[in-house]
Protein backbone atom coordinates (compact mmCIF):
# COMPACT_ATOMS: atom_id res chain seq x y z
CA UNK A 1 0.00 0.00 0.00
CA UNK A 2 1.42 3.37 -1.20
CA UNK A 3 0.95 6.25 1.30
CA UNK A 4 1.22 10.04 0.56
CA UNK A 5 3.60 11.84 1.61
CA UNK A 6 1.56 14.75 2.66
CA UNK A 7 -2.06 14.01 4.31
CA UNK A 8 -4.91 16.68 3.65
CA UNK A 9 -5.89 18.77 6.24
CA UNK A 10 -8.89 17.44 8.12
CA UNK A 11 -11.53 19.48 8.14
CA UNK A 12 -13.81 20.06 11.61
CA UNK A 13 -17.21 19.82 11.89
CA UNK A 14 -18.01 23.72 10.41
CA UNK A 15 -15.21 25.74 10.13
CA UNK A 16 -17.54 28.59 9.33
CA UNK A 17 -19.53 27.97 12.70
CA UNK A 18 -16.33 27.86 14.99
CA UNK A 19 -15.32 31.25 13.02
CA UNK A 20 -17.86 32.67 13.97
CA UNK A 21 -18.33 31.49 17.12
CA UNK A 22 -14.11 32.69 17.81
CA UNK A 23 -15.34 36.30 16.19
CA UNK A 24 -18.55 36.64 18.78
CA UNK A 25 -17.12 35.04 22.07
CA UNK A 26 -13.31 34.93 21.35
CA UNK A 27 -13.20 31.27 22.23
CA UNK A 28 -13.25 27.62 20.86
CA UNK A 29 -15.89 25.63 20.43
CA UNK A 30 -15.75 22.76 23.14
CA UNK A 31 -13.78 20.07 22.08
CA UNK A 32 -11.35 17.13 22.60
CA UNK A 33 -10.00 16.27 19.30
CA UNK A 34 -6.77 14.86 20.79
CA UNK A 35 -9.64 11.92 22.58
CA UNK A 36 -11.74 11.58 19.40
CA UNK A 37 -8.11 10.21 17.78
CA UNK A 38 -7.21 8.58 20.45
CA UNK A 39 -10.71 6.97 20.57
CA UNK A 40 -10.74 5.74 16.83
CA UNK A 41 -7.19 4.30 17.51
CA UNK A 42 -8.61 2.17 20.00
CA UNK A 43 -11.18 0.89 17.93
CA UNK A 44 -8.63 -0.51 15.20
CA UNK A 45 -6.52 -2.13 17.77
CA UNK A 46 -9.35 -3.43 20.02
CA UNK A 47 -11.66 -5.61 17.96
CA UNK A 48 -14.56 -5.76 21.31
CA UNK A 49 -13.91 -1.74 22.10
CA UNK A 50 -16.72 -0.94 19.39
CA UNK A 51 -19.17 -2.65 22.04
CA UNK A 52 -18.27 -0.88 24.90
CA UNK A 53 -19.08 2.72 23.33
CA UNK A 54 -21.79 2.32 20.76
CA UNK A 55 -24.34 3.17 23.39
CA UNK A 56 -22.21 6.43 24.33
CA UNK A 57 -20.69 8.11 20.89
CA UNK A 58 -22.75 8.80 17.87
CA UNK A 59 -20.86 10.11 14.79
CA UNK A 60 -22.14 13.40 15.64
CA UNK A 61 -20.14 13.92 18.64
CA UNK A 62 -17.18 14.14 16.79
CA UNK A 63 -15.67 17.31 16.21
CA UNK A 64 -13.45 16.96 13.11
CA UNK A 65 -15.52 15.93 10.58
CA UNK A 66 -12.91 13.81 9.14
CA UNK A 67 -13.10 11.55 12.42
CA UNK A 68 -16.82 11.65 12.12
CA UNK A 69 -16.92 9.95 8.60
CA UNK A 70 -13.77 7.22 10.07
CA UNK A 71 -16.50 6.80 13.03
CA UNK A 72 -19.41 6.08 10.46
CA UNK A 73 -17.29 3.59 8.34
CA UNK A 74 -16.00 1.97 11.94
CA UNK A 75 -19.67 1.83 12.97
CA UNK A 76 -20.74 0.36 9.09
CA UNK A 77 -18.01 -2.45 9.45
CA UNK A 78 -19.71 -3.53 13.25
CA UNK A 79 -23.35 -3.66 12.08
CA UNK A 80 -21.95 -5.90 9.47
CA UNK A 81 -20.44 -8.21 11.97
CA UNK A 82 -16.70 -7.25 9.58
CA UNK A 83 -13.71 -6.42 12.16
CA UNK A 84 -12.67 -2.94 12.67
CA UNK A 85 -8.76 -2.70 11.40
CA UNK A 86 -6.89 0.19 9.48
CA UNK A 87 -7.41 -2.23 6.35
CA UNK A 88 -11.10 -2.52 6.69
CA UNK A 89 -11.53 1.14 7.88
CA UNK A 90 -9.43 2.54 5.05
CA UNK A 91 -11.29 0.40 2.44
CA UNK A 92 -15.00 1.17 3.80
CA UNK A 93 -13.47 4.98 3.59
CA UNK A 94 -12.43 4.54 0.40
CA UNK A 95 -15.80 2.56 -1.08
CA UNK A 96 -17.70 6.20 0.32
CA UNK A 97 -15.69 8.32 -1.82
CA UNK A 98 -14.43 9.73 2.07
CA UNK A 99 -10.44 9.13 1.87
CA UNK A 100 -9.35 11.92 0.87
CA UNK A 101 -11.70 14.13 2.75
CA UNK A 102 -10.69 12.01 6.17
CA UNK A 103 -6.79 12.72 5.31
CA UNK A 104 -5.98 9.79 3.38
CA UNK A 105 -4.37 6.22 4.25
CA UNK A 106 -1.77 7.76 6.20
CA UNK A 107 -4.50 9.97 8.55
CA UNK A 108 -5.98 6.75 9.28
CA UNK A 109 -2.85 4.63 9.88
CA UNK A 110 -1.10 7.02 12.08
CA UNK A 111 -4.24 7.07 14.67
CA UNK A 112 -3.27 3.85 16.29
CA UNK A 113 0.00 5.05 16.89
CA UNK A 114 -1.88 7.53 18.90
CA UNK A 115 -2.80 4.78 21.81
CA UNK A 116 -1.56 1.78 23.07
CA UNK A 117 -4.91 -0.31 24.48
CA UNK A 118 -8.31 0.16 24.51
CA UNK A 119 -8.51 0.26 28.22
CA UNK A 120 -9.64 3.76 29.08
CA UNK A 121 -11.93 3.91 26.06
CA UNK A 122 -15.16 4.66 27.75
CA UNK A 123 -14.03 7.34 29.66
CA UNK A 124 -12.65 8.93 26.55
CA UNK A 125 -15.71 8.42 25.01
CA UNK A 126 -17.43 9.85 27.87
CA UNK A 127 -15.60 13.59 27.36
CA UNK A 128 -16.36 13.50 23.95
CA UNK A 129 -20.26 13.07 24.47
CA UNK A 130 -19.99 15.82 26.87
CA UNK A 131 -17.98 18.60 24.67
CA UNK A 132 -20.75 17.78 21.98
CA UNK A 133 -23.59 18.14 24.88
CA UNK A 134 -21.61 21.51 25.16
CA UNK A 135 -21.45 22.60 21.67
CA UNK A 136 -24.96 21.85 21.03
CA UNK A 137 -26.34 24.13 23.95
CA UNK A 138 -24.31 26.86 22.44
CA UNK A 139 -25.07 26.16 19.06
CA UNK A 140 -29.10 26.07 20.59
CA UNK A 141 -28.31 28.96 22.88
CA UNK A 142 -26.72 30.88 19.96
CA UNK A 143 -30.24 30.30 17.18
CA UNK A 144 -32.43 31.04 20.48
CA UNK A 145 -30.55 34.49 20.95
CA UNK A 146 -30.56 35.13 17.55
CA UNK A 147 -34.63 34.62 16.84
CA UNK A 148 -35.17 36.52 20.40
CA UNK A 149 -33.83 39.35 18.28
CA UNK A 150 -36.33 39.19 15.70
CA UNK A 151 -39.34 41.05 16.36
CA UNK A 152 -41.64 39.27 13.90
CA UNK A 153 -41.40 35.64 15.69
CA UNK A 154 -44.24 34.85 17.84
CA UNK A 155 -42.83 34.73 21.57
CA UNK A 156 -44.62 31.41 22.35
CA UNK A 157 -43.41 29.77 19.21
CA UNK A 158 -40.00 30.69 20.07
CA UNK A 159 -40.26 29.49 23.92
CA UNK A 160 -41.70 26.00 22.38
CA UNK A 161 -38.75 25.66 19.98
CA UNK A 162 -36.18 27.01 23.16
CA UNK A 163 -37.74 24.21 25.05
CA UNK A 164 -37.91 21.23 22.33
CA UNK A 165 -34.47 21.59 21.04
CA UNK A 166 -32.61 21.30 24.63
CA UNK A 167 -34.92 18.73 25.56
CA UNK A 168 -33.81 17.08 22.28
CA UNK A 169 -30.22 17.82 23.55
CA UNK A 170 -30.96 15.66 26.82
CA UNK A 171 -32.95 12.73 24.82
CA UNK A 172 -30.05 12.14 22.48
CA UNK A 173 -27.23 12.37 24.72
CA UNK A 174 -28.48 10.79 27.90
CA UNK A 175 -28.85 7.28 28.13
CA UNK A 176 -30.17 4.91 30.66
CA UNK A 177 -27.50 2.56 31.39
CA UNK A 178 -27.58 -1.01 31.99
CA UNK A 179 -27.87 -2.15 35.71
CA UNK A 180 -26.75 -5.81 37.14
CA UNK A 181 -28.93 -8.01 38.76
CA UNK A 182 -27.06 -7.81 41.99
CA UNK A 183 -27.74 -4.27 42.68
CA UNK A 184 -30.92 -4.38 41.79
CA UNK A 185 -31.89 -7.34 44.04
CA UNK A 186 -31.09 -4.88 46.84
CA UNK A 187 -33.63 -2.41 45.53
CA UNK A 188 -36.04 -4.51 45.44
CA UNK A 189 -35.84 -5.77 48.67
CA UNK A 190 -35.56 -2.27 49.58
CA UNK A 191 -38.78 -1.36 48.21
CA UNK A 192 -40.39 -4.63 50.03
CA UNK A 193 -39.50 -3.46 53.28
CA UNK A 194 -40.45 0.05 53.00
CA UNK A 195 -44.05 -0.79 51.90
CA UNK A 196 -44.19 -2.76 55.57
CA UNK A 197 -43.97 0.56 56.77
CA UNK A 198 -46.73 2.19 55.20
CA UNK A 199 -49.94 2.45 57.23
CA UNK A 200 -51.91 1.87 54.35
CA UNK A 201 -49.98 -1.15 53.22
CA UNK A 202 -49.86 0.17 50.09
CA UNK A 203 -46.80 0.07 47.59
CA UNK A 204 -48.51 2.73 45.37
CA UNK A 205 -51.19 6.05 45.78
CA UNK A 206 -54.15 4.85 47.42
CA UNK A 207 -56.97 5.45 45.13
CA UNK A 208 -59.45 5.78 47.83
CA UNK A 209 -61.44 2.54 46.64
CA UNK A 210 -60.20 -0.64 48.57
CA UNK A 211 -61.71 -2.92 46.61
CA UNK A 212 -59.65 -1.40 44.17
CA UNK A 213 -57.03 -1.16 45.69
CA UNK A 214 -56.57 -4.23 46.82
CA UNK A 215 -56.27 -5.76 43.60
CA UNK A 216 -53.26 -2.95 42.27
CA UNK A 217 -52.37 -1.81 45.38
CA UNK A 218 -52.36 1.77 44.46
CA UNK A 219 -51.44 3.45 41.77
CA UNK A 220 -47.56 2.31 40.82
CA UNK A 221 -45.12 4.53 39.71
CA UNK A 222 -43.94 4.76 36.22
CA UNK A 223 -47.32 2.74 34.87
CA UNK A 224 -49.79 3.91 32.42
CA UNK A 225 -53.67 2.94 33.61
CA UNK A 226 -56.34 3.58 31.08
CA UNK A 227 -59.66 4.68 31.95
CA UNK A 228 -62.21 4.37 29.15
CA UNK A 229 -65.94 4.11 29.14
CA UNK A 230 -68.44 5.33 26.40
CA UNK A 231 -69.60 9.36 26.95
CA UNK A 232 -71.96 10.22 30.44
CA UNK A 233 -70.16 7.04 32.51
CA UNK A 234 -68.55 9.61 34.48
CA UNK A 235 -64.82 9.23 33.40
CA UNK A 236 -64.30 12.52 34.48
CA UNK A 237 -65.88 12.21 37.86
CA UNK A 238 -63.63 9.23 38.71
CA UNK A 239 -60.75 10.95 37.73
CA UNK A 240 -60.93 13.66 39.76
CA UNK A 241 -61.96 11.60 42.68
CA UNK A 242 -58.59 9.72 42.43
CA UNK A 243 -57.24 13.17 42.03
CA UNK A 244 -58.34 14.01 45.10
CA UNK A 245 -58.24 11.02 46.49
CA UNK A 246 -54.38 11.06 46.17
CA UNK A 247 -53.66 14.59 47.02
CA UNK A 248 -55.39 14.92 50.26
CA UNK A 249 -55.34 11.15 51.57
CA UNK A 250 -51.63 10.17 50.21
CA UNK A 251 -50.66 13.72 49.74
CA UNK A 252 -49.13 13.52 46.64
CA UNK A 253 -48.85 16.79 44.11
CA UNK A 254 -51.39 15.71 40.93
CA UNK A 255 -51.27 17.66 38.01
CA UNK A 256 -54.59 17.60 36.35
CA UNK A 257 -54.48 18.10 32.40
CA UNK A 258 -58.28 18.37 30.94
CA UNK A 259 -58.56 18.75 27.17
CA UNK A 260 -61.97 19.24 26.83
CA UNK A 261 -63.44 20.92 30.35
CA UNK A 262 -62.09 24.40 31.48
CA UNK A 263 -60.25 24.67 34.65
CA UNK A 264 -63.39 26.09 36.61
CA UNK A 265 -65.77 23.65 35.53
CA UNK A 266 -63.26 21.05 36.88
CA UNK A 267 -62.55 22.84 40.25
CA UNK A 268 -66.78 23.47 40.33
CA UNK A 269 -67.26 19.57 40.44
CA UNK A 270 -64.53 19.23 42.97
CA UNK A 271 -66.44 21.78 45.07
CA UNK A 272 -69.74 19.55 44.54
CA UNK A 273 -67.90 16.50 45.01
CA UNK A 274 -66.11 17.80 48.42
CA UNK A 275 -69.35 19.77 50.01
CA UNK A 276 -71.55 17.70 49.24
CA UNK A 277 -74.12 20.19 47.07
CA UNK A 278 -75.71 19.21 43.95
CA UNK A 279 -74.17 20.48 40.75
CA UNK A 280 -76.79 21.66 39.58
CA UNK A 281 -77.60 24.18 42.41
CA UNK A 282 -73.70 25.50 42.03
CA UNK A 283 -74.43 26.07 38.47
CA UNK A 284 -77.14 28.31 39.55
CA UNK A 285 -75.79 29.89 42.35
CA UNK A 286 -79.19 29.55 44.50
CA UNK A 287 -77.77 28.10 47.67
CA UNK A 288 -79.51 28.01 51.01
CA UNK A 289 -77.90 29.76 53.94
CA UNK A 290 -76.70 26.89 55.54
CA UNK A 291 -75.18 25.27 51.95
CA UNK A 292 -73.02 28.27 52.10
CA UNK A 293 -71.73 27.78 55.12
CA UNK A 294 -71.52 24.25 54.18
CA UNK A 295 -69.17 25.32 51.56
CA UNK A 296 -66.92 27.80 52.58
CA UNK A 297 -66.40 25.09 55.39
CA UNK A 298 -65.52 22.20 52.80
CA UNK A 299 -63.61 24.18 50.45
CA UNK A 300 -60.78 24.92 52.88
CA UNK A 301 -59.58 20.98 52.62
CA UNK A 302 -59.52 21.54 48.65
CA UNK A 303 -57.44 24.82 49.36
CA UNK A 304 -54.84 23.67 50.52
CA UNK A 305 -54.43 20.00 48.15
CA UNK A 306 -51.67 19.90 45.87
CA UNK A 307 -53.70 19.67 42.96
CA UNK A 308 -52.46 21.93 39.73
CA UNK A 309 -54.81 21.82 36.58
CA UNK A 310 -54.19 23.19 32.80
CA UNK A 311 -56.78 22.92 30.53
CA UNK A 312 -54.94 23.59 27.49
CA UNK A 313 -56.92 22.50 24.83
CA UNK A 314 -55.70 20.50 21.75
CA UNK A 315 -52.56 19.38 24.13
CA UNK A 316 -49.79 18.29 22.15
CA UNK A 317 -47.46 15.33 23.18
CA UNK A 318 -44.66 17.38 23.56
CA UNK A 319 -46.16 20.61 25.20
CA UNK A 320 -47.74 17.52 27.88
CA UNK A 321 -43.68 16.18 28.36
CA UNK A 322 -41.86 20.08 28.92
CA UNK A 323 -45.04 20.91 31.07
CA UNK A 324 -45.02 17.70 33.16
CA UNK A 325 -41.34 18.27 33.54
CA UNK A 326 -41.73 21.25 34.73
CA UNK A 327 -44.08 20.43 37.44
CA UNK A 328 -42.17 17.80 38.73
CA UNK A 329 -39.31 19.76 39.16
CA UNK A 330 -40.94 22.40 40.52
CA UNK A 331 -43.80 20.34 42.40
CA UNK A 332 -42.73 17.38 42.77
CA UNK A 333 -45.79 15.95 40.83
CA UNK A 334 -46.50 12.57 41.93
CA UNK A 335 -49.55 11.86 39.54
CA UNK A 336 -50.78 13.03 36.43
CA UNK A 337 -53.88 12.81 34.77
CA UNK A 338 -54.90 13.09 31.07
CA UNK A 339 -58.62 14.18 29.91
CA UNK A 340 -58.44 12.90 27.18
CA UNK A 341 -56.66 10.63 25.28
CA UNK A 342 -57.95 10.88 22.09
CA UNK A 343 -57.94 15.03 22.29
CA UNK A 344 -54.54 15.19 22.09
CA UNK A 345 -52.24 15.81 19.57
CA UNK A 346 -48.98 14.23 18.16
CA UNK A 347 -46.03 15.87 17.51
CA UNK A 348 -44.33 17.08 13.94
CA UNK A 349 -41.55 14.40 14.62
CA UNK A 350 -44.26 11.77 14.91
CA UNK A 351 -45.21 11.87 11.09
CA UNK A 352 -48.10 10.25 11.50
CA UNK A 353 -50.22 9.40 8.71
CA UNK A 354 -53.65 8.69 9.97
CA UNK A 355 -55.02 9.69 13.31
CA UNK A 356 -54.66 5.47 14.31
CA UNK A 357 -50.56 5.80 13.91
CA UNK A 358 -50.94 9.24 15.76
CA UNK A 359 -53.30 7.85 19.21
CA UNK A 360 -50.40 4.86 18.88
CA UNK A 361 -47.31 7.27 19.04
CA UNK A 362 -49.36 9.60 21.90
CA UNK A 363 -49.71 6.23 23.97
CA UNK A 364 -45.91 5.11 23.88
CA UNK A 365 -45.29 8.51 25.05
CA UNK A 366 -47.47 8.35 27.32
CA UNK A 367 -46.02 5.17 28.65
CA UNK A 368 -42.35 6.38 28.48
CA UNK A 369 -43.19 9.65 29.70
CA UNK A 370 -44.50 7.79 33.14
CA UNK A 371 -41.09 5.75 33.47
CA UNK A 372 -38.93 8.78 32.93
CA UNK A 373 -40.89 11.34 35.56
CA UNK A 374 -41.20 7.76 37.75
CA UNK A 375 -45.11 8.47 38.30
CA UNK A 376 -48.44 6.91 37.41
CA UNK A 377 -49.84 8.75 34.71
CA UNK A 378 -53.56 7.93 34.31
CA UNK A 379 -55.14 8.75 30.40
CA UNK A 380 -58.94 8.90 30.32
CA UNK A 381 -59.85 7.45 26.56
CA UNK A 382 -63.42 6.59 24.69
CA UNK A 383 -64.71 3.77 23.71
CA UNK A 384 -66.55 3.03 20.35
CA UNK A 385 -70.12 2.29 20.07
CA UNK A 386 -69.80 -1.86 19.71
CA UNK A 387 -70.71 -2.28 23.32
CA UNK A 388 -74.15 -0.37 22.95
CA UNK A 389 -74.64 -2.73 19.57
CA UNK A 390 -74.24 -5.80 21.33
CA UNK A 391 -77.99 -7.27 23.17
CA UNK A 392 -78.86 -6.17 27.32
CA UNK A 393 -76.25 -8.60 28.98
CA UNK A 394 -73.78 -8.23 26.74
CA UNK A 395 -72.79 -4.40 27.11
CA UNK A 396 -69.96 -4.45 29.20
CA UNK A 397 -66.98 -2.79 27.88
CA UNK A 398 -63.68 -5.11 26.36
CA UNK A 399 -60.69 -4.60 24.98
CA UNK A 400 -61.70 -4.70 21.72
CA UNK A 401 -63.52 -1.66 22.55
CA UNK A 402 -61.05 0.56 22.74
CA UNK A 403 -61.06 3.64 20.13
CA UNK A 404 -58.79 4.20 17.42
CA UNK A 405 -55.87 2.17 18.49
CA UNK A 406 -55.40 -0.89 19.46
CA UNK A 407 -51.59 0.14 20.80
CA UNK A 408 -53.73 1.48 23.89
CA UNK A 409 -53.97 -1.39 24.98
CA UNK A 410 -50.71 -2.99 24.60
CA UNK A 411 -48.68 0.33 26.27
CA UNK A 412 -51.05 0.26 29.49
CA UNK A 413 -49.89 -1.74 32.52
CA UNK A 414 -53.56 -1.34 33.85
CA UNK A 415 -56.45 -0.49 31.56
CA UNK A 416 -59.70 -0.21 33.45
CA UNK A 417 -63.40 0.26 32.23
CA UNK A 418 -66.30 2.15 33.50
CA UNK A 419 -69.63 0.64 33.44
CA UNK A 420 -73.16 1.64 35.32
CA UNK A 421 -75.99 -0.86 34.42
CA UNK A 422 -78.54 1.99 34.99
CA UNK A 423 -77.64 3.22 31.71
CA UNK A 424 -78.66 0.22 29.76
CA UNK A 425 -81.43 0.16 31.54
CA UNK A 426 -80.51 -2.54 34.46
CA UNK A 427 -82.14 -1.64 37.62
CA UNK A 428 -81.19 -5.02 39.31
CA UNK A 429 -78.60 -7.76 39.64
CA UNK A 430 -79.95 -11.68 39.10
CA UNK A 431 -80.51 -11.83 43.30
CA UNK A 432 -83.06 -9.05 42.64
CA UNK A 433 -80.68 -6.71 44.47
CA UNK A 434 -80.96 -2.73 43.45
CA UNK A 435 -78.39 -1.76 41.21
CA UNK A 436 -79.36 2.18 42.01
CA UNK A 437 -76.20 4.41 41.76
CA UNK A 438 -73.92 1.11 41.40
CA UNK A 439 -70.57 1.52 38.79
CA UNK A 440 -68.06 -1.07 37.89
CA UNK A 441 -64.87 -0.50 37.77
CA UNK A 442 -63.57 -3.63 35.35
CA UNK A 443 -60.03 -4.32 35.21
CA UNK A 444 -59.66 -5.70 31.77
CA UNK A 445 -56.06 -5.66 31.55
CA UNK A 446 -53.20 -6.00 34.59
CA UNK A 447 -50.00 -6.56 33.87
CA UNK A 448 -48.52 -6.89 37.34
CA UNK A 449 -51.46 -8.43 39.06
CA UNK A 450 -55.12 -10.04 38.63
CA UNK A 451 -57.53 -9.18 36.39
CA UNK A 452 -61.39 -8.02 38.41
CA UNK A 453 -64.18 -6.37 38.38
CA UNK A 454 -65.12 -4.09 41.66
CA UNK A 455 -68.53 -2.33 42.35
CA UNK A 456 -68.03 1.38 43.60
CA UNK A 457 -70.97 3.50 43.80
CA UNK A 458 -71.66 6.54 41.40
CA UNK A 459 -73.77 9.92 42.92
CA UNK A 460 -74.08 11.94 39.92
CA UNK A 461 -75.80 15.22 42.27
CA UNK A 462 -72.56 15.21 43.24
CA UNK A 463 -70.39 14.05 40.20
CA UNK A 464 -68.06 11.55 42.30
CA UNK A 465 -67.50 8.09 42.73
CA UNK A 466 -67.05 6.13 46.83
CA UNK A 467 -67.35 2.66 47.75
CA UNK A 468 -70.37 0.81 47.47
CA UNK A 469 -71.96 0.49 50.54
CA UNK A 470 -75.43 -0.78 51.40
CA UNK A 471 -76.71 3.18 51.66
CA UNK A 472 -75.55 6.85 50.75
CA UNK A 473 -73.02 6.75 53.46
CA UNK A 474 -69.70 6.83 52.66
CA UNK A 475 -66.22 5.66 53.82
CA UNK A 476 -62.93 7.36 54.64
CA UNK A 477 -59.98 5.04 54.14
CA UNK A 478 -57.73 6.99 56.61
CA UNK A 479 -60.78 5.92 59.16
CA UNK A 480 -60.20 2.53 58.93
CA UNK A 481 -58.54 0.31 61.12
CA UNK A 482 -56.66 -0.74 58.72
CA UNK A 483 -56.96 -4.83 59.54
CA UNK A 484 -59.08 -7.87 58.21
CA UNK A 485 -62.77 -7.42 57.69
CA UNK A 486 -65.06 -4.33 56.12
CA UNK A 487 -63.57 -0.30 57.21
CA UNK A 488 -66.65 2.07 59.73
CA UNK A 489 -68.61 3.90 57.74
CA UNK A 490 -68.53 7.09 57.80
CA UNK A 491 -69.10 10.74 56.84
CA UNK A 492 -65.73 12.63 57.22
CA UNK A 493 -64.44 10.68 59.92
CA UNK A 494 -67.47 11.02 62.22
CA UNK A 495 -69.70 7.53 62.53
CA UNK A 496 -72.68 9.26 64.02
CA UNK A 497 -75.21 10.14 60.84
CA UNK A 498 -78.55 11.89 61.22
CA UNK A 499 -79.69 13.70 57.62
CA UNK A 500 -82.38 16.24 57.46
CA UNK A 501 -83.80 17.96 54.51
CA UNK A 502 -83.23 21.53 56.03
CA UNK A 503 -80.79 22.47 59.01
CA UNK A 504 -81.39 26.09 60.59
CA UNK A 505 -78.69 25.38 62.91
CA UNK A 506 -75.48 24.59 62.37
CA UNK A 507 -72.92 22.98 63.42
CA UNK A 508 -75.06 22.12 66.64
CA UNK A 509 -76.99 19.64 65.04
CA UNK A 510 -75.74 16.21 64.82
CA UNK A 511 -75.71 16.53 61.15
CA UNK A 512 -71.65 16.97 59.98
CA UNK A 513 -71.60 17.67 55.97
Amino acid sequence: MTFPRKATRPRTLSDESSATLIEQFGKMPPQATDLEETVLGALMLDKDAMERIAEVLTPQAFYKESNQKIFEACRRLFERGQPIDIVTVTKEVRHANELDFVGGPFYITSLTNRVGSAAHIEHHARIISEKHIQRELIRVSTEIQREAYDESKDVFELLDFSEKSLFQIAESNIAKQTEKIDGLLVKAIRQIENVKDHKDGLSGIGSGFTGLDRITNGWQNNNLIIVAARPGMGKTAFALTCARNAAIYSEKAVAVFSLEMESVELVTRLISSEAMIDAQKLKSGKLEPHEWEQLNHKVKALSNAPIYIDDTAALSMFQLRAKCRRLKAQHNVGMVVVDYLQLMKGDDSSKASNREQEISYISRSLKALAKELGLPIMALAQLNREAEKRHVGAKSPQLSDLRESGSIEQDADIVMFINRPEKYGIHQDEAGNSLQGAADLIIAKHRNGPTDTVRVRFEGQYTRFTDWTPSNTYYDPQSSSGGEGEPEITVDNQVTITRRSKMDEFPDEEVLF
